[in-house]
């Protein structure tokens, strides 16, 4: 879909369009209704606006959706299938599998929730020295850190979806 068919899409269209971004209704409904945009800068800059901030409740539910880093996303969804291409520079052997399951297994326990962090452009390694540090963080700081990830994903995802190509 690019901008122009964005615009013209009813709000049912355009919200499902998005919605694989990031799934929080409010995000989504501010991005849509506050069509038309002249351009993908314009309309990233209302989806960030309105992710900052993204309240607790949001992230939470919006993290539901979201696997394990390291791990494919299953099924046959838009989401899953932006999951899995994001994951797909990430190398995955034996070693990396089983630290990054052990790196997920703590960070679940501390923080009592799925390790969020933008995979795109990053590697493994990259992503195994994040745990470690955001492990020292406080469960406040660690909100606002998810947040911030979470907003990342949701704006790099959605210039993919409506950005030429």
């Amino acid at each position: 879909m690019d901008l122009m068919d964005f615009n013209q899409a009813t709000a049912q269209r355009a919200s499902e369009a998005i919605r694989p971004c990031v799934d929080i209704d409010r995000w989504v409904d501010i991005v849509v209704d506050s069509r038309p945009y002249e351009t993908v800068e314009e309309l990233l800059a209302t989806a960030h606006r309105a992710a900052a901030p993204f309240e607790g409740h949001e992230i939470d539910a919006a993290l539901s959706h979201h696997p394990r880093i390291g791990e494919k996303a299953a099924g046959h969804t838009a989401e899953a299938g932006l999951s899995r291409g994001e994951q797909a520079g990430l190398t995955v052997d034996a070693g990396i599998t089983a630290r990054l399951a052990a790196a997920n297994a703590a960070y679940e326990n501390r923080f009592n929730r799925v390790f969020l962090i933008r995979a795109a452009g990053r590697s493994s390694a990259e992503i195994l020295a994040e745990i470690d540090r955001r492990m020292e963080n406080t469960p406040e700081r660690e909100a606002q850190e998810v947040a911030t990830q979470l907003r990342e994903i949701a704006l790099l995802r959605l210039r993919g979806l409506l950005s030429p190509t």
